[in-house]
């Protein structure tokens, strides 16, 4: 028994350090994704010890150790996804229906054919703007049936799990398509018009994940994140950026992303909101994603009911403010944080000048 002890602690161990390591390669980058997971199996193995160990004995101290400080570095980083954190975007004291903008972001997954769950959902929460993933010709003609609601679009329909579309309540102007990285990865970047006649920026990304199947690295991925980051922290408009990052929320990249654009993260101080795999509740993360400028503050955020993909749909509700700015911070970036973004996008050519600026005319 003490040697399976031993042994679960060493691969505890490995797996908790490994991802230390800024190598991109898809097995060690996989690794930021079940911290979750990891903080249980953590609590487990040291509870274990507890009952098995005799702490009277030096070699049990430094056999429990190492499991107590794995568990103590995977709670660091899931801790502001819990409501033991300070929230990190302030709650709206007052919704004023024409500064309101409601998002439902879904990853369709292409090979589902529940079109009907998914509009069924979208009649249900009336957002103001539907941004589907992973949509192709066929879900595209399902969709186009919301279109007497949703007169403004934006589509880009492929075969190859990057298909994207936006349907929208509101004029959207200065819409375009982009493949800011990878030739067959689409990014939408718009300006949306409130009722109040307010101007938002909008983007939605769907970079490729690091995986066996997809990128042997998370470089591209990566370098979409942090030029739409360079991008939009210079923008003095409201800013929204939304999609499947295909990335955790708690992730060096992740927070890379946020320390240099400067906008901030709803689900701080308020949950994980795990939108996938919505078929298996053990293996369950934070890979859709609505981050915002501080122009806003939060009404109503939530996880939406399955509706036949691997992904849940996740509906946001956001209040532009009436003085344009709140007085909310997120996370700082020094200059180890700007030279690491800096060698991200460098490796790939590519700079923030190749994001859209819708407003900027």
């Amino acid at each position: 028994m003490i040697n399976g002890v031993l042994f679960s602690t060493v691969i505890l161990a490995v797996i908790t350090l490994l991802p230390l390591w800024r190598y991109e390669a898809w097995w060690v980058r996989a690794l930021d994704f079940p911290r979750l997971q990891l903080f249980y199996v953590s609590s487990l193995l040291v509870l274990v010890e507890t009952f098995l160990l005799d702490f009277s004995c030096l070699e049990a101290w430094l056999l429990f150790s190492p499991g107590v400080l794995c568990l103590i570095y995977q709670a660091w980083w899931i801790l502001p996804y819990t409501r033991l954190f300070k929230v990190e975007v302030t709650s709206a004291d007052i919704v004023d229906p024409r500064r309101t903008i409601r998002i439902m972001t879904a990853n369709v997954l292409m090979t589902n054919r529940n079109a009907e769950n998914l509009i069924e959902l979208v009649r249900e929460n009336a957002p103001d703007i539907l941004v589907t993933l992973e949509s192709d010709d066929w879900w595209q003609s399902k969709l186009d049936g919301l279109e007497p609601e949703y007169g403004y679009t934006i589509k880009c329909p492929l075969d190859n799990l990057y298909g994207m579309h936006v349907y929208s309540r509101f004029p959207l102007k200065e819409s375009e398509i982009k493949y800011l990285v990878e030739p067959d990865v689409p990014s939408m970047h718009t300006l949306l018009y409130l009722p109040s006649g307010d101007q938002i920026r909008l983007h939605f990304l769907h970079p490729a994940p690091p995986s066996p199947t997809e990128n042997e690295e998370s470089s591209e991925r990566d370098a979409e994140l942090i030029i739409v980051a360079k991008s939009v922290a210079d923008a003095d408009e409201p800013v929204i950026v939304t999609g499947d990052l295909n990335d955790v929320a708690w992730s060096e990249t992740t927070r890379l992303f946020r320390k240099i654009s400067g906008l901030l993260d709803p689900r701080v101080g308020r949950g994980m909101f795990n939108t996938f795999h919505a078929d298996y509740w053990f293996i369950r993360w934070p890979l859709d994603h609505v981050f915002h400028s501080r122009h806003f503050c939060l009404s109503n955020m939530r996880r939406l009911r399955r509706f036949g993909s691997d992904h849940f749909a996740i509906l946001t509700e956001l209040v532009l403010l009436s003085d344009r700015k709140a007085n909310q911070k997120g996370l700082d970036a020094d200059r180890a944080d700007v030279a690491w973004a800096n060698t991200k996008v460098d490796n790939h050519g590519v700079g923030k000048h190749d994001v859209p600026r819708p407003g900027d005319h």
